[in-house]
């Protein structure tokens, strides 16, 4: 059995096969997802898997070098929104790394996630609660 964090086979096979500025997003229930980017559903009803529980565990698993969220991220769910850059904030320390965040508007932000590896959709019902993660590397 796997000694990290993450269980679900899915992310699992994700995080091993990203290469360098390969880009997934989380997002919550409502993001659309095109049928041309692979969808990895999570949701089991309304805030189940959190966004918030659903980032932590990315992060366990997977090195970043940047993050993009939408301006109306911070505007309309500012609680949210500082918790996660507290875990962006805590990954920079724990990882020794630079890791840049970038906005968009939502509409932008939306265009930007069709070109994601993955999208992974969690239960989260509060608004512009999504986030791209670009990888980095561990070296």
């Amino acid at each position: 059995m796997k000694k990290s964090s993450l269980l679900n086979a899915e992310l699992s096979h994700l995080a091993a096969t990203l290469g360098h500025t390969d880009e997934i997003t989380v997002c919550d229930a409502g993001l659309p997802i095109p049928e041309s980017v692979q969808r990895i559903d999570l949701a089991l009803t309304y805030g189940v898997p959190s966004f918030l529980d659903t980032v932590r565990v990315w992060l366990s698993e997977a090195q970043i070098e940047g993050v993009i969220v939408a301006q109306e991220f911070a505007e309309v769910s500012p609680e949210h929104h500082q918790a996660l850059m507290a875990l962006i904030d805590e990954e920079r320390r724990t990882s020794g790394k630079t890791i840049e965040v970038h906005t968009l508007s939502h509409e932008a932000f939306k265009q930007r996630s069709e070109r994601s590896r993955a999208i992974v959709r969690t239960g989260e019902c509060t608004p512009y609660a999504n986030v791209i993660f670009q990888s980095g590397v561990v070296f």
